[in-house]
């Protein structure tokens, strides 16, 4: 009779330790499919890493470059759109855009550009010249507020204005006037220039070329050769 009665007390103890480990197997098994799950995904990811790489890898050096000059210049074509819509100009607008710190850094860059193409007459060249002594002036603020004080209305003159002949310049700027005036001379003279040619020299030369190496013999070996070079002249050399 005792034993009848203690075979469903092990029958209970039993059944909670199987659901305990069913319950742990299911939670393996679902740990197991996640990571099964984040592995696959990480596969895909890395193939496509790779993938685009190669693409990356195939396409030109400068291609990045490219593409933003292709986004900006469309974005451009929008913003131009826009403005003929609203009956506005583009130049205007894209000014006011521009900040001061822009506007600085694309003067430093136009600084460092040399635009000098070579000779292509005196007009340009005056030009140049002009632009390059406009450049070295410093204006003199204090100066400048001073005469617009002591003109007034007439620091802005109109074709009814009398004012010609009565500005006198200062010492300061006549010296700098000078000083600019003697180095242009001075750059000046040290310019190569083609000399003239003596119709009554010697001609013991074949071309120009010729010519120069003659002169650079007789600077050299001139003493050495003089008493040689008269005697052929006379026919008295042995």
């Amino acid at each position: 009779m005792a034993s009848c009665s203690e075979e469903p007390a092990a029958t209970a103890e039993e059944e909670p330790t199987e659901t305990v480990t069913s319950q742990k197997r299911e939670a393996r098994l679902r740990k197991f499919r996640e990571l099964h799950f984040k592995r696959n995904e990480a596969r895909k990811l890395n193939h496509q890493e790779v993938v685009e790489e190669d693409k990356r890898l195939k396409l030109p050096s400068n291609w990045e470059a490219k593409k933003a000059r292709l986004e900006w210049e469309l974005a451009e074509d929008d913003k131009k759109k826009e403005c003929a819509a609203r009956g506005e100009d583009y130049n205007r607008v894209k000014l006011l855009d521009i900040t001061a710190d822009d506007a600085e850094r694309w003067e430093r860059k136009k600084k460092k550009k040399n635009p000098d193409t070579g000779f292509a007459g005196y007009a340009e060249a005056q030009f140049r010249q002009y632009q390059r002594l406009t450049k070295q002036i410093r204006p003199d603020m204090e100066n400048y507020e001073k005469q617009k004080e002591e003109s007034g209305e007439d620091f802005h003159p109109t074709s009814n204005s009398l004012i010609y002949g009565t500005h006198v310049p200062t010492k300061d700027g006549i010296d700098r006037m000078v000083e600019d005036v003697e180095k242009q001379i001075e750059k000046r003279s040290k310019y190569s220039r083609r000399r003239a040619y003596n119709d009554d020299a010697d001609i013991d030369y074949i071309n120009e070329r010729n010519a120069k190496f003659n002169k650079k013999a007789e600077r050299f070996y001139g003493k050495y050769t003089a008493e040689i070079k008269q005697n052929l002249e006379r026919g008295t050399a042995v």
